[in-house]
């Protein structure tokens, strides 16, 4: 398993913000710690305008350096524009590995899945996972699919992705919750399995196995995965059912599909985030028992 990060995105941080620099510190710990499963470290590489602005738009390219915040949740630190291009370069590693066949993960941050083409929001700035998707497209790439389980709906990817003759959105999020959006499908190429807050853990799951059957059914040549760890029940943003252990059955049933897939890192803001993601990056690279 490739994994993309570098220290630096640990240079930014608001007093009291649940997007913090410790989701990163203590995952990093926590995979270098472990003997189970083989990480190859990679870095994020630069990552040029033209990419990006297939994606967003030039004025808010421009935004990104006026130092005033974006939006309550979004503030403006000196430099986020150089923390969510490289988180952008995180996500574009992780789907060159993916294409060559490697599993990869980026976990970077700033997040993405919330930044639609004009505006930054919901903790994101940069849509990295739109971005990546928009490259492979634009390489030859011609059914991709992005799985987004975070439980808030990225309201940004399916903004920038509807329509795209060649891209898919599915999302499993909770509703009502932030941004309020993806109440419904959004025809042709948008689907949206919204659940409410406190549902049960069956239902949870049956749900995520029914939008991974659109994925699977959909017959795609690369998987993008807009990982959020935020279902987890002790998550404290949300109020969703799921266990540790359900995150590797995640992985597991991603794997199984065996097509390319790489994940990047959105949500989750529990203390049990670094384990999470182990379970979820072992589901990705072992065999089911």
């Amino acid at each position: 398993m490739h994994v993309i990060t570098e220290t630096r995105c640990l240079g930014y941080s608001q007093r009291g913000h649940a997007e913090r620099p410790d989701r990163i510190a203590r995952t990093i710990e926590k995979l270098q710690s472990q003997n189970d499963v083989h990480i190859l470290w990679d870095e994020p590489i630069d990552v040029p305008d033209e990419i990006i602005l297939r994606a967003h738009s030039t004025t808010l390219l421009k935004r990104l350096e006026e130092p005033y915040d974006f939006d309550t949740d979004t503030p403006y630190y000196p430099g986020i524009h150089i923390y969510a291009r490289r988180s952008v370069g995180g996500a574009l590693v992780a789907m060159n590995y993916a294409l060559q066949g490697k599993p990869a993960f980026s976990l970077m941050r700033p997040p993405g899945h919330h930044a639609t083409r004009n505006r930054c929001m919901g903790f994101c700035y940069l849509n990295s996972i739109a971005i990546a998707t928009l490259e492979a497209a634009a390489r030859g790439i011609k059914r991709i699919a992005i799985f987004d389980f975070d439980a808030h709906h990225g309201n940004g990817t399916e903004e920038i992705v509807h329509n795209h003759p060649y891209i898919i959105y599915v999302s499993v999020h909770q509703s009502p919750c932030y941004p309020g959006t993806g109440i419904k499908n959004r025809e042709p190429n948008c689907y949206n399995f919204p659940m409410p807050p406190g549902c049960t853990r069956e239902e949870y799951l049956q749900t995520l196995s029914n939008a991974l059957d659109v994925v699977h059914d959909y017959a795609p040549e690369l998987i993008a995965v807009s990982a959020g760890f935020d279902p987890y029940r002790y998550d404290p943003l949300t109020q969703l059912p799921l266990e540790l252990e359900d995150f590797y059955w995640l992985g597991n049933q991603i794997q199984s599909f065996r097509i390319p897939t790489f994940s990047i890192l959105e949500g989750g803001y529990s203390l049990d985030l670094p384990n999470l993601i182990l379970a979820y990056i072992k589901g990705l690279v072992l065999k089911a028992n």
